[in-house]
């Protein structure tokens, strides 16, 4: 069974059911605003998939609907990460659901991660033009997190 969030006729978000026996967390990769990334699997497949764990709330409710938005509208371009769709994870009664939203996995880490790695030394000017030709690739959306992965450079979406 899937649950529909809607706020409007034209901006529903379809919310796959319980993601167990599809989707396995393997570990933690990062935090995001409402929750923690995670590396995960596919099931059947075994493909890896990036996988935001969030707990949903009312208060919340109406920023991860924009997220999933976003990320259903955008992940069509070739430097945005996939987005593969959101999941609902079922808690005991009297705590929040979890939301799972299952995208692209891209394991280079961010570009953040890649300046880190030269301790102090400068990037090579081919990969600092490389990086700037990417970014100005999505320039007109609303991406600002950069990572690397599959073939080159990718950018996802998470909330500041």
């Amino acid at each position: 069974m899937s649950a529909v969030l809607c706020t409007t006729a034209l901006d529903c978000t379809v919310l796959l059911s319980d993601p167990a026996g599809i989707f396995e967390l393997v570990e933690v990769v990062g935090n995001g605003t409402y929750g923690q990334v995670y590396k995960g699997r596919h099931v059947k497949t075994g493909q890896l998939a990036a996988i935001k764990v969030m707990e949903v709330t009312e208060e919340e409710e109406e920023e991860i609907k924009l997220e999933i938005n976003m990320l259903k509208n955008y992940s069509h371009h070739r430097n945005i990460a996939t987005y593969y769709g959101a999941f609902i994870k079922k808690s005991p009664a009297g705590q929040d659901h979890q939301l799972w939203l299952v995208m692209e996995y891209c394991g280079a880490g961010s570009v953040t991660d890649l300046v880190k790695k030269t301790k102090g030394n400068c990037l090579k000017e081919d990969w600092i033009a490389y990086i700037c030709r990417e970014v100005l690739r999505v320039r007109d959306t609303p991406y600002h997190v950069f990572i690397l992965g599959g073939p080159g450079l990718k950018s996802l979406y998470f909330q500041t």
